[in-house]
């Protein structure tokens, strides 16, 4: 089971800044629970990225994107399905065009009801933010590619394929070369396998590492990752090269027949020596679980969405 959260995810539209001309980004806070959001606008409409927790947030957010839209359309995406980047959306009904990748749409109808019980688990605080969410169907569902022409500036909106989930998509800027990765990157923490067999294994860890590695070969300027400090690229190799290792050191082990609990306390031990100033150490052991279940050859065809 998911930690329990003590802290109230909430979003605090006081940090905004702007990252590039017209773009800004509501930062996380290094709140657990709160993703950054960004907002991108064009000359004709504003294109907002994550809702935040639960319908108080996600009202401080429309409402914040309607003051800086001044009139202009608004659309809304999420980068996954997961509550705090998703759980807001119904607020937007009526304001903002909702649109995601057809695999991400089908994570938030087949698994959003559990993540919504599964959530209200975490503590009082967390219960509270997803007092009254309603899960809503989306606008606009695209298979593997959406291009939003905002009014002289154009989003790549980008279905991945699995990693960490199902829908993950990434969201490119591409005049300000500004990358949006949802929780793809965490900056300065352990990548969150969100691995809870039977009922959710979709997260894929060679995937997800392919995913990265296809993204830093075309390092782009600004990565705003799902939760952290907005970095440059090397967001990406730091991730990258973390899921490498870990898949590498974890295969390596279990073609040697080690207990399953050994792997993991080797693996664990290791990370932590190798990056002992990163958060989310408790997400180690579902990661090395997670790479002991999945095959060492792919068992299905590699996405090409995101290449």
């Amino acid at each position: 089971m998911v930690e329990r959260v003590q802290a109230d995810p909430v979003v605090q539209i006081s940090g905004a800044r702007e990252i590039a001309r017209d773009l800004l980004v509501v930062p996380d806070r290094n709140v657990e629970l709160v993703p950054n959001i960004g907002l991108i606008g064009g000359r004709e409409a504003v294109l907002v990225v994550e809702t935040g927790m639960g319908p108080r947030n996600a009202e401080t957010v429309l409402e914040f994107a309607e003051e800086y839209a001044r009139g202009r359309r608004l659309y809304l995406t999420t980068t996954h399905f997961h509550p705090e980047h998703s759980f807001g959306a119904q607020v937007f009904a009526g304001s903002a065009t909702y649109l995601v990748n057809q695999a991400q749409a089908e994570d938030l109808s087949r698994k959003g009801p559990g993540y919504l019980e599964m959530f209200r688990g975490l503590g009082q605080a967390v219960a509270r933010r997803l007092e009254g969410v309603e899960l809503v169907r989306p606008d606009v569902v695209y298979p593997r590619e959406h291009h939003l022409d905002l009014g002289g500036r154009v989003v790549r909106l980008r279905a991945t394929g699995r990693a960490h989930s199902r829908g993950d998509q990434v969201i490119q800027v591409l005049d300000a070369d500004v990358l949006f990765t949802g929780d793809l990157v965490e900056t300065g923490r352990f990548a969150i396998f969100p691995w809870f067999p039977p009922h959710d294994t979709d997260v894929s860890g060679p995937r997800w590492l392919a995913v990265l590695e296809r993204l830093a070969a075309e390092p782009p300027r600004v990565v705003v990752p799902g939760h952290g400090a907005v970095g440059d690229a090397g967001l990406l190799a730091d991730v990258r090269d973390y899921l490498a290792l870990l898949r590498d050191e974890t295969w390596r082990r279990r073609a040697s027949a080690m207990s399953e609990e050994s792997i993991v306390a080797e693996i664990s031990a290791l990370m932590i020596q190798r990056h002992p100033e990163w958060a989310g150490r408790e997400w180690l052991e579902r990661g090395v679980r997670c790479l002991c279940a999945e095959p060492t050859e792919p068992t299905e065809p590699p996405e090409r969405a995101g290449s």
